[in-house]
């Protein structure tokens, strides 16, 4: 019962969009910077409404994987990732508001499956659970690394944002690896990165 007040409680959080980040935001340490033109504009908005669906995603992620698990150290390990990728959370959606944009109209949706793929993959056992997440966050590290390649030159708020959730992604990745992840299938890995090209392409746009 605690697990599932606690798993509505960061639901609510999440997609209330009340979320608070504990650390400051990467954006306020840059300089001034030229002003955007309405096209840089735009594709930036696109890419961190993205970044932000990808954020709502691993606090159910880390959720469901928390309510599978059958360890208590797993457990701990798993809400203080989820605290990181909070403070993305609310960094993500600040500088969208800054630009002048929205977040995905279908948060709920990416929220609601990516927390049945977490239970699943945690009921499965802490190892395989492992395995998942590290396969995701270097997935998703991937994916912001080619952010940086097409995020506007200009726009370096959005650009320190994105730094320094890359830099937390791959701690949480050699986190898993250090407390034992197996290794996920080839075609495990492939459905991931699928699932994953569909939610970038629909979130971008919705």
């Amino acid at each position: 019962m605690d697990s599932l007040i606690l798993a509505f409680d960061r639901a609510a959080r999440t997609l209330s969009q009340s979320a608070v980040a504990r650390r400051p935001n990467p954006s306020t340490t840059v300089s001034a910077q030229r002003s955007l033109t309405a096209n840089e504009v735009a594709r930036s908005i696109g890419l961190m409404r993205v970044n932000h669906a990808g954020e709502v995603a691993a606090q159910a992620l880390y959720q469901g994987q928390a309510f599978g698990s059958r360890s208590s150290e797993l457990r701990h390990k798993l809400a203080e990732a989820a605290d990181e990728e909070l403070d993305h959370l609310a960094w993500t959606r600040e500088r969208i508001h800054e630009l002048g944009g929205r977040t995905s109209l279908l948060d709920p949706a990416w929220y609601a499956g990516a927390f049945v793929m977490g239970a699943v993959a945690g009921a499965l056992g802490d190892r395989t659970s492992l395995g998942f997440l590290q396969a995701t966050e270097e997935q998703v590290e991937a994916h912001l690394a080619s952010h940086l390649g097409r995020l506007p030159g200009a726009d370096q708020a959005s650009r320190a944002i994105v730094e320094q959730m890359k830099a937390d992604e791959a701690n949480h990745a050699r986190m898993a690896h250090s407390l034992g992840a197996r290794e996920l299938p080839a075609p495990i890995q492939t459905l991931m990165r699928l699932s994953a090209k569909v939610m970038t392409a629909v979130a971008q746009k919705v």
